[in-house]
This record gives structure tokens, C-alpha cells and sequence, in this order.
């Protein structure tokens, strides 16, 4: 036998450091190519977002690209991303962002997993039940499944948990204002959305049935639907305040707790939602506003696209 003194000799020649252990991927679908778009200018992001994301997938085995996303090429940078066709397309960005990147990838494309990252983050929080976006990659990563999700789309705009249309959608600036802790700003907000509360109501005609009036109309999607069993249609609200009391009482639900517990809600399923009004339309889609044409028509969409759910179970992080 040699002998030495030295520790990182063997009898037989130097010893190999030991390698990284990985961790394992999800078995539910193969994850060979990943990409993860990063806004770090997005709500809660940062810009050490991107190197946190490399640092996190060096933990797994499959080939990772990282982009930070730039405002006057982000379009073009998500077309790149998507036209790569990687398994699962990470997006690390605001509701908006992430809103457009999956009716871009649509029902047949990459699996798309909206992490955390935005303000509001209905989408992420829908699918995943968290806003840390690290613990939803990892989830994501290891216990990963194919998840159809259903939503509704008008006017070329998408949603995926819920749309507001009427008056009450005023209320969302004020809402957002009061949630950042603009106090002010949402006093301001708040005065224009009371003096346009009754300027108008709407007609809502659901799948092709009688119209009706309406205060406002929401529109709410099987993936957060607690009265729909199954992904058939979209959850349709109407709403009717009595007067301004009962605005103030709706607004504060808004704002406050789930509106759809309010007495003045009535809901049921539909596919087909044509919605009328004297002028143009205020509507919010997953948190976003929109203004939309007087004359309008919102689609129920039953394969939209396909996400990257974790499961709860396998991920033992009480993600839904």
C-alpha cells in the first residue's frame, strides 16, 4: 500500500470533489427546457430577481434561460420566448404581463406558470395561493402538473379570475390606492367613482336570454368560482345597489372583503355575455382597467391555456 500525508491523495490518485446534488423534477410532465421571463421593474420583483431565479434553477436538471424584460422590447422578447417553444414558461412580472403571456401561449402552447410578482397577483394567487414567488418555482419545479385553465375573453382582452363591468369598476383605482396606503389618492378616486355611480346602468343579456338592467356585472371564472362545480361557463354576477347607501355598502366590499357574499348579488353560469350602455363601458380584467366599447360581448374560453400547477399534497406547502 502508498501511504501519504497528504488528505487529497488516495492510494490511487486525488480525490474528486463530490458533485451538487440535484434536485429531482417533477415526474407529473417532462421539463427538459425552461425559460423565465423577469420583470425586475414589476411590483414586488427587484433587481436581484433575475440572479435569485439562476441561482434556483442551478438546483435542478434541465437547461434554464433568464430574461429580464425591457419595456420597449418586452413584446418582441416574449415572441422569442415563446417561439423557442420551452416546456414551461416562467413569468416573473406584473398581472398584465403575465395576463398577455398567457393568452399568447393559448390552449396549445408551452405550460405557463405566472409567479408572484405584480400588485394585486390574482392569477399567481388563484393557481398557487401564495405571493412568495420563490416557494411557487420550487413547487412548480418538483411537483408540478399540467392544469387546463378556463377564462373569458372581450374585446381582445383576456382574464382568467374575474372581470367587473359597470360602475362599481371605478372603484379599482380606489381599491389599489387604499391597499398601497395612498389615503388621499383614494379619497380622490373614491369622490369620482360616487359621482359616477348612477350615470348609467347597463343591459346584460346572458347566452342569448332576456336583457336586463343592471348596476354593474361581474363576471367570475370557474378557477375561482366558489358556486361552479365544474369549468362550463363563467360565474355571472349581477349587482343592484339600491341607492347610495348601498354603494357605499358594495364599494366597501370591494374594497374591504369578497362582494360576492353582498345581499345585492345574484349569480349564475353562462358562456355568452353581451353587455350595453349608453356610453362606454369601465371594466376591470384581473385587476387591470379597462375601458371598453358601449356595445360589447365577453366569451367564455374553456381551454385558454395550460398552467403549471403545483400539487398541494406532493409539495406539502398548502398550495391549492
Amino acid at each position: 500500500m502508498i501511504e501519504t500525508d497528504n488528505p487529497d491523495i488516495s492510494p490511487t490518485g486525488p480525490v474528486d470533489e463530490a458533485e451538487p446534488q440535484l434536485r429531482a423534477l417533477t415526474p407529473h410532465v417532462a421539463i427538459r427546457r425552461v425559460a423565465v421571463l423577469v420583470n425586475p421593474l414589476s411590483g414586488s420583483v427587484g433587481p436581484r430577481a433575475a440572479a435569485e431565479v439562476e441561482a434556483i434553477m442551478a438546483d435542478y436538471p434541465c437547461e434554464a434561460e433568464v430574461v429580464e424584460l425591457a419595456g420597449e422590447t418586452m413584446d418582441a422578447q416574449i415572441t422569442t420566448a415563446l417561439s423557442a417553444s420551452p416546456d414551461v414558461l416562467f413569468v416573473l412580472a406584473g398581472d398584465g404581463t403575465a395576463r398577455a403571456v398567457a393568452s399568447r401561449a393559448g390552449p396549445r402552447g408551452p405550460l405557463v406558470a405566472p409567479l408572484p410578482g405584480g400588485t394585486m397577483n390574482m392569477l399567481p394567487k388563484a393557481l398557487y395561493g401564495t405571493t412568495d414567488w420563490k416557494a411557487v418555482l420550487r413547487a412548480a419545479l418538483e411537483t408540478g402538473s399540467a392544469r387546463a385553465v378556463s377564462g373569458g375573453e372581450v374585446e381582445g382582452h383576456a382574464f382568467y379570475c374575474a372581470g367587473i363591468f359597470g360602475s362599481p369598476a371605478l372603484w379599482a383605482p380606489a381599491r389599489e390606492a387604499m391597499r398601497t396606503g395612498k389615503l388621499g389618492l383614494a379619497w380622490t378616486y373614491g369622490r369620482r367613482a360616487l359621482r359616477r355611480a348612477f350615470s348609467g346602468k347597463i343591459r346584460v343579456e346572458l347566452d342569448g336570454g332576456k336583457a336586463r338592467r343592471s348596476e354593474a356585472l361581474a363576471l367570475i371564472s370557474p378557477l375561482i368560482s366558489r358556486a361552479m362545480e365544474k369549468p362550463d361557463g363563467l360565474e355571472a354576477a349581477a349587482m343592484n345597489p339600491a341607492d347610495a347607501a348601498e354603494v357605499f355598502r358594495l364599494a366597501a366590499a370591494a374594497l374591504f372583503s369578497d362582494w360576492r357574499q353582498d345581499p345585492s348579488v345574484v349569480t349564475r353560469p353562462a358562456r355568452n355575455i353581451r353587455i350595453r350602455a349608453r356610453s362606454r363601458i369601465p371594466a376591470v380584467l384581473d385587476g387591470e382597467p379597462v375601458l371598453l366599447p358601449h356595445d360589447t360581448t365577453v366569451i367564455f374560453v374553456a381551454r385558454a391555456f395550460q398552467a403549471l400547477a403545483p400539487d398541494p399534497v406532493a409539495a406539502g406547502t398548502g398550495l391549492p
